[in-house]
């Protein structure tokens, strides 16, 4: 049943099919329930409005013969009696219907030597408060009422009932019980021709809906599987364009756009390619000239005591902006690396807590009563690549103190059962909402009015969110102005796990 929803989910087709059936279904049913309800009340209540004005007129007119009977001697009398009885029940034998001739007690006779009652017809049949009825009322009655028989047979009918009054004999009641079982069965025959005609046209119906999901449908789940080949990297695959109708030309310019996306794409390919290949061209081509020019450099720097003082600190400046170029060469190559996914991790089962100190005695060994750390006593073991792992932590401390005027950083570790969490939190300038989106972009600095001389190369942040991406984990940042910036890597504690819990929350617990 479940495989059976999923494919109704999944196909057009089979949607419209379904749905198109079950709205025909819904729809038969309806139509053949009122035409059966109508055709059998119809049926059965013109039966016994017919019989009902038959029997009201044969009643007159036999009772008019009863009437001119009283003249007559009691024989002749009852030979009029004896042969409308007789007539009855030869009318009955051919039409199935049933006479009932009931003395009705208390007349003025006392006599009841017409009261004739079928031999196998059980009394029962004739309910007795239609008998009371029958008895205090001057026209002709009718009541519907399941016929019963001696042998236990019970068919649905009607019974029609009266009077008559017979000279010297009394008042009589009559009864004809008419059995229905014949439109009963003429009732069921025709449902019966309902139903086949009905299933009949709901398979019309199937088979004309499948014809036109075939001519209509058909052409959007091919183009939905050459759009699915198209996303999986099959730029050349295309649909099949035939005749000059709406669907046509919607095939036409499905080609064309997936002509004009594989262009752009090649084009786009083309340039990121020679941009990575001039980018590492370039990063390995100054490398030589950067050599010598460190070399020289150190030479310079080594002999800056001897030098005039204005001298002595262009020659500090130049060994540090060599340290900068050198870091950004760095930082390029591992951008180049990146963008051609050629980055190899190397994983290792490692203490992270050795690689929060490590990061904080390496950056700034002389500053460490300007950081609050927070981590466990305990190891926090961690599969990952350390230097990887290092790098980001580097980045997201100097980031900290280079824009935390000076203020205290906060460093917190924390683990859950299968992530673990670490937290560099400054209180310095911040960043808006309108810088968020940026601040992990290449070459972005929040203040661009900042001398170039403090900084990095605007590449750390990047590359730590594709460090942190390479690890199956997340980089996250929150910032207000001057209410400073935390940032949060959450990585999961066994290679190959997703992130399913963050140890640590974006927003700051002093701002809770």
């Amino acid at each position: 049943m479940l495989i059976s929803k999923v494919r109704v989910k999944q196909s057009l087709g089979l949607r419209v099919l379904v749905t198109n059936m079950a709205i025909a279904v819904i729809a038969v049913l309806i139509i053949g329930i009122s035409v059966y309800s109508r055709v059998s009340s119809t049926v059965i209540n013109e039966k016994i409005a017919i019989s009902k004005v038959e029997t009201r007129n044969a009643l007159a007119l036999t009772q008019g013969h009863f009437n001119i009977s009283r003249f007559q001697d009691d024989a002749e009398l009852r030979k009029v009696v004896t042969d409308f009885l007789t007539s009855v029940r030869e009318d009955g034998s051919l039409s199935g219907r049933e006479t009932v001739m009931l003395k009705i007690p208390n007349t003025s006779s006392t006599r009841d030597i017409y009261q004739t009652v079928p031999t196998l017809l059980s009394l029962d049949s004739i309910p007795l408060d239609f008998r009371e009825l029958v008895t205090k009322s001057d026209e002709v009655l009718d009541i519907r009422s399941d016929i019963k028989y001696a042998n236990g047979v019970v068919n649905p009918g009607f019974i029609i009932g009266g009077k008559l009054q017979i000279p010297r004999a009394g008042t009589y009641e009559i009864y004809y019980l008419f059995n229905l079982e014949a439109q009963y069965q003429t009732i069921n025959s025709i449902a019966w021709t309902l139903f086949f005609f009905g299933f009949l046209l709901v398979l019309l119906i199937g088979i004309s809906t499948r014809f036109l999901i075939k001519q209509v449908v058909s052409p959007i789940t091919e183009a939905a599987q050459v759009a699915e080949k198209f996303t999986e990297g099959d730029l050349t695959s295309r649909m099949q364009v035939s005749g000059e109708d709406e669907l046509a030309s919607l095939g036409r310019s499905f080609n064309e756009m997936a002509l004009s996306i594989q262009q752009q794409i090649y084009r786009l390919q083309n340039l990121s390619q020679l941009q990575q290949r001039f980018v590492s061209d370039v990063s390995h081509e100054l490398r030589t000239p950067l050599t010598t020019m460190r070399m020289a450099a150190e030479i310079i720097h080594d002999q800056r005591s001897t030098f005039d003082p204005v001298i002595a600190r262009s020659a500090e400046l130049l060994i540090n902006q060599i340290d900068r170029f050198e870091l950004l060469l760095s930082d390029l190559l591992e951008v180049s690396r990146f963008d051609a996914n050629e980055v190899l991790l190397e994983f290792s089962n490692f203490d992270l807590t050795q690689v929060i100190r490590k990061t904080v005695d390496y950056l700034h060994p002389t500053k460490i009563d300007q950081f609050e750390i927070k981590i466990p006593t305990n190891e926090v073991m961690v599969d990952g690549d350390p230097r990887r792992i290092e790098r980001i932590l580097r980045n997201l401390v100097a980031n900290a103190l280079d824009h935390g005027e000076g203020k205290p950083v906060k460093i917190e570790l924390a683990e859950s059962e299968n992530e673990v969490a670490v937290s560099v939190r400054d209180f310095g300038l911040g960043f808006n909402e309108k810088d968020a989106t940026k601040l992990f972009d290449r070459f972005w600095r929040a203040d661009p009015s900042r001398a170039r001389t403090s900084g990095g190369t605007g590449l750390g942040l990047s590359i730590a969110l594709e460090d942190a991406k390479l690890h199956q984990g997340e980089l996250l940042a929150w910032g207000k102005p001057n209410l400073g910036a935390h940032f949060v890597l959450t990585l999961p504690k066994r290679r190959g796990d997703l992130i399913q819990t963050h140890p640590i929350y974006i927003i700051p617990n002093d701002l809770k």
